[in-house]
């Protein structure tokens, strides 16, 4: 079976930490388990699951990649939507991370790249220490994002952030960016892809296997 690809970009030797420091070993070991575990098939079985038992009439694959990596964290015991801060003045989606672990926090960037900038300073905020009484403590962030010829196999909207964006906002956030980041992009599947069609208004998406379309 297809396992799920993906690549990756080292912010402030982010990958190179994660592979040779003792402190980060084990915990990046369960993050590359977690990305490789999940297969092409996975995907599409959770997706037509989805849509054939009325749970959702998804555009593109963006939740059900969600959900599979939510349930192989949680499997692992990371802990979901971790505040930042104890303060009950910072509190909701704005202040929480997708997932944490001792001293690593994740966050999925599936959403609009308005808010490319905020994902990326979420791990800092959780890594450093400010003014503000914090929930967790981090050292290094992890960003899982799509790359661009993912967003158009996998039905993704077009305004979503993308691997190739949140290396753009590298550079001249780089000041701000004080703490390790390691970029992850998921790649556009090998054995299928997300054909999209109008119903009563609303784009709603189908997996095409590939061996099963006539190009």
């Amino acid at each position: 079976m297809k396992k799920m690809k993906y690549v990756m970009y080292s912010h402030r030797y982010a990958y190179p930490i994660l592979q040779t420091d003792i402190e980060f070993f084990d915990l990046w070991n369960e993050i590359t388990e977690v990305l490789e575990v999940i297969t092409e098939d996975d995907i599409i079985n959770h997706f037509n699951f989805r849509k054939n038992n009325g749970i959702g009439k998804d555009k593109s694959i963006s939740k059900t990649i969600n959900n599979l990596l939510k349930d192989k964290f949680i499997e692992r015991g990371w802990f979901i939507e971790s505040a930042i801060f104890q303060s009950p003045d910072y509190t909701g989606d704005t202040w929480r991370l997708d997932f944490a672990k001792e001293n690593i926090s994740i966050e999925v960037g599936f959403n609009h790249s308005s808010v490319i900038a905020w994902n990326l300073l979420k791990p800092v905020l959780a890594s450093e220490l400010n003014h503000v009484q914090k929930a967790i403590q981090t050292k290094i962030g992890v960003i899982i994002s799509v790359t661009d010829s993912m967003k158009k196999a996998g039905g993704f909207d077009n305004a979503i952030s993308t691997y190739e964006k949140y290396i753009e906002y590298l550079k001249p956030l780089s000041n701000q960016l004080s703490v390790p980041l390691l970029i992850i992009g998921i790649e556009a599947p090998d054995t299928f892809f997300v054909k999209q069609e109008k119903v009563s208004g609303k784009y709603i998406g189908t997996i095409i296997r590939k061996e099963d379309y006539n190009f």
